[in-house]
């Protein structure tokens, strides 16, 4: 079985990445190299629209993340 990685975003050290094969398609959130979800999807048109609501919340998040101060 030959399976086809191919990352779909980055933002940061977050990438999201789908990994397909004969059986269908995985999902994986990974920051920093570590897999922080993994989600499998039958068809890959499933896998793609829930990529593309992970990266809308995740720049969403980032934008209202306030910028830290320094301390000193």
């Amino acid at each position: 079985m030959n399976d086809e990685e191919r990352q779909l975003w980055r933002i940061g050290d977050l990438e999201c990445v789908m990994i397909s094969c004969c059986t269908g398609a995985e999902l994986q959130m990974r920051r920093a190299g570590e897999i922080v979800l993994r989600e499998m999807y039958p068809m890959k048109s499933d896998l793609y629209d829930r990529a593309r609501d992970l990266r809308a919340e995740t720049e969403r998040r980032q934008s209202t993340q306030k910028p830290q101060r320094d301390l000193f």
